[in-house]
């Protein structure tokens, strides 16, 4: 008797771009990101949706799958994989689109992650503060899946961590400059005078202030917490602790220039330069000896003398820019310039491995031992890096950083991501393993969070900085994989991590949404920066800001508003409100704002465009007429971007539609198309009208369909420059 032929049935993810639709045999060809071909079958119930964001009600469009199916669309399947000696067949059960329509991805949409940012700020001030009074006494480090603390038990010590409360102080203040919300900036501010009364320490005599790993809450009263008690750097102090105690309080004073706020900065950054920096061999020391603040005391255990990416790397993201945007200040900028300078010279590899080095000795010799690291990377502070050293770029453009930047990006993908799946993995071993060639998983095949918001902003900021349209692709496609699985629509919030197949992985701590990992730094760290690259570098919007300084407080009465560390050059100030007011003192190309004298704090908007801005679209909505601006060319390039506008404009459903077109220099007919398309949608007896002075052959092209009717402004004046 022959043996059996070897057969195999297991559910599974695929992610890639139709080549084909072939309605006959009802299936498609789809290719992988690494240029892989497979064919799917659609026979069998068949689902699909449209990527949706936290707060939109499910987009299903299952009765239109097929007509979705257009050939360069970008999908996630799910399904059932059969396999056997010889044969492979893919039976989709669920079909997932990040875009709407071919090349109008979701989270490109300038609203996208304002919105998001706001939902996950909002769901973290429900889970610390229920009643709305933001007591950060209150605060829990461990907030579960849907949002709620922990059960406490009679006697039970509560441990309140300082950079969980850091993080999320951040993460406020910066869900408050992108949306405006009072909520946000009051809760930040709270958070951040917390931090500063219970978990820090001014130390006069020596000019530096420090902080506590945490606090624990008694029965009794408060117990400080001084030494670390994270496993991996019990009874030490670790650099990357005082390094994210200052990211929630950095954020807010962007915001506010409080400079309580600054003298703690400041003394911070002389903790560092008198304690952790390395004066003979550059860098900073990972621990120090609590009792004696010596890195190189026995205490310290495998510790001893150790640098590491977080002691080195960290300062950029989580404090050191947002210092530097806030005050302009050149020490920053050569701290910024030091550790970017240190990474480009000790942390590459190759040829030894395609991943940085992490962990070193004193003397910058590699520590492959330490640990659970051994000889492992972790995928994220690679792409961390790249995306740090492009922004560093801005202040101090080294083609040394330029060239680590870009190597990274390119190198990574293969050895990094999912490229049947999509997304990116955890920890895998730095070299290659003789037998495959490939580079193993250490635990898992799960995906974090914190890991797909560093491939998103690497890839977003290198494509917008380069214009590389391979980096363009690797960014959209890691935006589509987090915005398709990691947001939990029915509790609010991102999942930590999730499945190789995007499947939530709710276990362990891992299922918690706050824990000494997750406080929605992260997650706010990605709506904002996201919103800014996409808008300002890739799809030419606009990005309001919000601040709220008391103007004495900054130098001069000078508030900086540049949104990020961007090219010189590359964006600009559009317009200022102070008070809701239009405010005209401001220089466009520094990106400042020159404040009124006051003695209390002001309410300022600011829009920061790009420079070199094609097409500006606003609207506003008077209760029943929409008006729509439009500066510019409305070509086909600009033709998303005046879809979008033009239908979120006209979903409120007014009774007459403005068009002001003074500023408009040319339409051409694509664009005419679509707002004819949009008028038969809206009914006909809605007005479309041109008002104001529109060029001669813009006002013809549109009369010329029977579609609009002109009408002058009251005075027919033309505010055309």
């Amino acid at each position: 008797m022959s043996a059996p032929a070897a057969r195999r049935t297991y559910s599974d993810s695929i992610a890639g771009y139709v080549t084909s639709f072939d309605p006959v045999h009802d299936r498609f060809g789809l290719r992988t990101s690494d240029d892989r071909e497979f064919t799917i079958h659609l026979d069998g119930l068949i689902g699909s949706e449209i990527v949706r964001n936290l707060g939109d009600e499910r987009r299903d469009t299952s009765g239109s799958t097929r007509d979705m199916l257009a050939e360069g669309r970008f999908v996630f399947v799910h399904g059932l994989f059969y396999q056997w000696d010889g044969g492979e067949r893919i039976e989709a059960r669920q079909i997932t689109f990040p875009e709407e329509t071919r090349g109008a991805y979701v989270f490109e949409k300038p609203t996208w992650w304002v919105q998001q940012a706001a939902e996950i700020a909002d769901f973290y001030l429900r889970g610390h503060f229920p009643d709305g009074v933001y007591d950060w006494r209150n605060f829990r480090t461990k907030l579960t899946l849907s949002g709620t603390h922990l059960p406490e038990f009679a006697g039970q010590d509560v441990r309140q961590e300082t950079d969980t409360i850091s993080r999320l102080v951040y993460g406020l203040a910066t869900a408050f400059m992108l949306t405006g919300e009072d909520r946000f900036l009051e809760a930040a501010q709270s958070g951040t005078d917390y931090l500063r009364e219970h978990m820090r320490v001014v130390d006069e005599r020596e000019g530096v202030a420090y902080w506590y790993h945490g606090i624990d809450i008694t029965s009794s009263g408060q117990r400080k917490v001084f030494a670390s008690e994270f496993g991996d750097d019990f009874d030490a102090i670790p650099m990357y602790e005082q390094i994210y105690a200052l990211a929630g309080p950095t954020q807010t004073y962007r915001i506010t220039g409080d400079p309580r706020i600054l003298e703690d900065i400041d003394r911070t950054v002389a903790l560092f330069h008198r304690y952790f920096k390395d004066e003979d061999r550059g860098g900073f020391f990972s621990h120090l000896d609590p009792i004696t603040m010596d890195p190189r005391a026995d205490s310290l255990g495998r510790n001893r003398s150790r640098k590491n990416w977080n002691s080195v790397g960290d300062h950029a993201p989580a404090y050191l820019i947002n210092a530097y945007l806030a005050t302009g200040r050149e020490d920053f900028a050569e701290l910024l310039e030091n550790t970017a300078d240190t990474i480009a010279k000790y942390f590459p590899d190759e040829p030894n491995s395609p991943f940085v080095q992490e962990r070193f000795h004193e003397d910058w010799s590699p520590d492959r031992t330490w640990g659970w690291q051994q000889d492992r990377a972790v995928v994220g502070h690679n792409l961390k890096i790249a995306w740090n050293l492009t922004r560093i770029r801005a202040l101090r453009d080294k083609p040394e950083y330029a060239a680590l930047a870009e190597r990274i990006a390119d190198i990574m993908p293969p050895v990094g991501s999912d490229q049947q799946r999509g997304g990116w993995y955890d920890v895998v071993d730095r070299r290659a393993d003789p037998a495959s060639g490939a580079h193993r998983l250490v635990w898992h095949d799960r995906k974090a969070w914190w890991q797909q918001e560093q491939s998103i902003l690497a890839y977003l900021i290198l494509a917008g900085v380069d214009g590389d349209p391979e980096h363009r692709r690797l960014a959209r496609e890691a935006a589509a994989f987090y915005n398709a699985f990691f947001l939990d629509y029915d509790d609010g919030g991102v999942y930590f991590n999730v499945l190789a197949n995007g499947i939530p992985y709710l276990l362990g701590t891992e299922r918690l949404k706050g824990s000494h990992s997750m406080a929605g730094y992260h997650a706010l760290e990605l709506c904002y920066l996201a919103a800014a690259y996409t808008g300002l570098l890739l799809t030419s919007s606009p990005l309001t800001l919000h601040f709220r300084p008391l103007p004495e407080t900054f130098p001069g009465r000078v508030l900086r508003v540049s949104p990020d560390l961007l090219p010189e050059g590359t964006v600009q100030i559009d317009r200022v409100w102070i008070d809701d007011q239009p405010y005209l003192d401001f220089d466009p190309k520094a990106l400042t704002v020159n404040l009124p004298e006051s003695d209390v704090p002001l309410k300022v908007r600011v829009d920061v465009e790009p420079a070199d801005m094609r097409l500006r679209v606003t609207s506003e909505f008077d209760g029943n007429t929409a008006h729509i601006h439009c500066d510019g060319v409305i070509d086909r390039d600009e033709l998303e971007k005046f879809r979008r506008a033009l239908v979120e404009a006209l979903s409120v459903e007014p009774r007459r539609v403005e068009f002001h077109l003074c500023k408009t220099t040319e339409i051409t007919r694509p664009a005419i198309n679509e707002l004819l398309f949009q008028r038969a949608k809206i009914g006909l007896d809605v007005e479309f009208v041109i008002v104001g002075c529109a060029l001669p052959e813009v006002t013809q092209a549109l009369l010329a369909t029977d579609a609009f009717v002109v009408e002058l402004d009251d005075e027919g004046a033309c505010d055309r420059d």
